[in-house]
């Protein structure tokens, strides 16, 4: 865990300090990337009418809903450590998205398809998927069989793909934001691992 935590950390710090600095070849990748996907977008209303649907089903405020009923009912059936586990990693999400979009206060790009507010990096939404699907993930790991494990695990990475791939395809958010968000998420995850060790048994 401290090697994931190392590089998640090496990842976003890496990202942040290339967008502070206009690194050209960062700069070239992530144009190039969103240029595709505006020029797609635009001839097909569709496309992005599926992407939008993506972004505001996972979105942070429906995961951060998801949390707080799931705290309640873990409160109610005196699951403490289960509740405080939720209270200290969905739900503070946000204000980790909110304090590190403030340090970095990247614009938006221009050819963005959607209104998006706040700034650019890193991106809200991959952060909270990122931490919500492990968050979620590892209280419901316990009770998984094994013979589902792989599927349950392809099923985590498939909606932070799913998150991260919206963002893109919208253009309100450079790739390299999705994958700053999903670094810091994990980096955030861990350390709420860190402090508030998980546990569905205990009360």
């Amino acid at each position: 865990m401290p090697s994931v935590a190392v590089l998640a950390a090496v990842v976003f710090a890496g990202l942040w300090i290339g967008v502070a600095l206009n690194w050209s070849w960062l700069t070239a990748a992530d144009t190039s990337t969103l240029g595709r996907f505006h020029d797609f977008g635009v001839h097909h209303p569709l496309w992005i009418r599926l992407w939008r649907l993506v972004s505001d089903v996972l979105s942070p405020n429906v995961l951060r809903i998801a949390g707080l009923v799931c705290i309640v009912i873990a409160l109610i059936r005196r699951r403490k450590r289960v509740a405080g586990f939720l209270a200290v990693t969905v739900i503070p999400a946000g204000l980790v998205t909110a304090v590190a979009k403030g340090v970095s206060d990247r614009p938006r790009p221009e050819t963005a398809l959607t209104h998006a507010a706040s700034s650019s990096f890193p991106s809200g939404h991959a952060l909270g998927i990122t931490v919500g699907v492990l968050a979620f993930g590892v209280l419901l790991w316990p009770r998984v069989t094994a013979s589902m494990r792989g599927p349950v695990i392809a099923l985590g990475a498939a909606l932070i793909g799913l998150v991260g791939l919206s963002r893109g395809a919208l253009n309100v958010h450079y790739p390299s934001d999705v994958v700053a968000g999903c670094a810091l998420g994990l980096l955030y995850y861990l350390l709420c691992v860190l402090l508030v060790p998980p546990s569905v048994t205990q009360t």
